[in-house]
């Protein structure tokens, strides 16, 4: 539910399709003649933007389904070759660091009315929270949060710290390394 916009452009960046904010020329809700239902977002890259769409081989749409399960072949996995994180020295006190998950649950407002929505925290190294994006997918929720800082022109995003509230997994990793994220937190 809500920020749609971060959701497609943190998914294409996550997956390799999308590499600069400078790429993207518009990003809308899709036109029909039908009432307008907010459920399909078209991303149009500038010309010239490069783009492969071979990169996208999967097997269904983007759903809150861990993306793995929907690649079409374990090789796709590797979706695309990203940067050594470099070492800048982020030290943590500890207390920081085990802070986060509640400091996360305390702006999750829409898991307040639900009790089912995942949430996804960017927090800079003294635990401050920079943004928080909740949705039922958790992978999803990291997308919108890293969607918000490729909107921003805030990619890479050393420095700084993801927490999610439910478990992480390989791509939420692989989403976090893509993003130039050292660290990240999990509840489970």
């Amino acid at each position: 539910p809500g920020h749609d916009f971060e959701l497609a452009v943190g998914f294409l960046y996550g997956e390799g399709l999308l590499s600069r904010r400078e790429d993207v020329a518009e990003i809308s809700y899709c036109q029909t003649d039908e009432p307008q239902t907010y459920n399909i977002v078209v991303v149009k890259l500038r010309p010239g933007a490069p783009f492969d769409p071979d990169a996208l081989s999967r097997n269904f749409y983007m759903s809150s389904s861990c993306g793995v399960c929907g690649k079409a072949s374990l090789e796709a996995v590797e979706v695309r070759g990203c940067e050594q994180i470099p070492d800048e020295g982020l030290s943590l006190d500890p207390a920081i660091l085990s802070g986060l998950p509640e400091k996360l649950r305390a702006e999750q407002g829409l898991f307040d009315r639900t009790g089912g929505i995942h949430a996804a925290g960017r927090f800079d190294e003294s635990g401050e929270l920079i943004s928080v994006r909740e949705d039922v997918g958790r992978h999803n929720a990291v997308d919108k949060v890293v969607g918000q800082a490729f909107l921003n022109g805030e990619l890479p995003m050393g420095r700084t710290i993801l927490a999610v509230s439910g478990r992480t997994s390989f791509e939420i990793m692989q989403k976090a390394v893509a993003a130039g994220i050292p660290l990240v937190v999990a509840v489970g």
